[in-house]
């Protein structure tokens, strides 16, 4: 790590804002290396060990958002036009680095992650990782057990494209209506992917969302729109996850 400014170190560590440091620093609340620092200028590298009160504070340069996506909003760092993932993040969270990994179409909710950690969302993404993303989908149409059996086997899309096997797990159908709901598993992210096999299958979703990746899954508490940060305990897992 480069030198970075002491008050700046903190308030990426979310241990306050920058003005409400500064005025702790030159209180003497905060000390590098055992001495007690009162300039927020002073300039920490990682050889440093700052404690703010008793508290050590390591630094991590990166960043791991949780969001319910909403509908009506794009999957991307910034358009002309619409409404962005990036729009949702409060001021304070709303860093220049940060991207989503991965895609969810404009009408697609649920789970999405947002990092400045490039390596990290690039092994999430990589088709040789295999990792997988669940889907709860709703569909005008009925699976038959010959259509769950070419999910599992391996689909032929409309356009000659062949998918991996896909897991599908049947929630609910109502015959009368001619709907069904699903849990759908893949370990791909090809264009439209899941509408495209709900397609090949002649049926279509009505609604899509996005409920696990990899080890991370969708928390319960997040209302679409909002967001929170990754735990320790789930960047664990997640890192320990993709390693092999």
């Amino acid at each position: 790590m480069k030198g970075i400014r002491l008050d700046k170190y903190l308030a990426d560590m979310k241990k306050g804002t920058r003005s409400q440091i500064k005025t702790d620093i030159r209180k003497g609340i905060v000390s590098v290396n055992g001495v007690v620092e009162n300039s927020p200028q002073r300039k920490i590298t990682s050889e440093d060990q700052v404690c703010y009160g008793k508290e050590t504070v390591s630094y991590d340069p990166h960043r791991y958002f949780l969001m319910n996506k909403p509908a009506g909003v794009i999957t991307a760092t910034k358009d002309a036009k619409e409404r962005t993932v990036l729009s949702l993040l409060k001021p304070e969270d709303r860093t220049s680095d940060l991207f989503p990994v991965g895609r969810l179409d404009k009408d697609t909710e649920g789970l999405l992650l947002l990092t400045n950690d490039g390596e990290l969302a690039h092994t999430l993404l990589s088709p040789k990782k295999h990792v997988e993303k669940a889907y709860y989908v709703r569909l005008d149409g009925v699976l038959t057990k010959e259509g769950i059996g070419e999910l599992e086997r391996g689909i032929l899309l409309k356009d000659g494209t062949r998918c991996k096997p896909a897991q599908c797990e049947v929630l609910a159908t109502d015959l009368s209506l001619k709907t069904c709901e699903v849990v759908l598993t893949i370990t791909e992210g090809k264009y439209h992917q899941v509408k495209r096999m709900m397609a090949a299958l002649k049926t279509h979703v009505s609604y899509l969302k996005r409920i696990r990746m990899g080890t991370l899954v969708l928390d319960d508490s997040l209302t679409a729109g909002t967001y929170r940060e990754l735990t320790k305990e789930e960047q664990n897992k997640l890192m320990e996850s993709i390693k092999h």
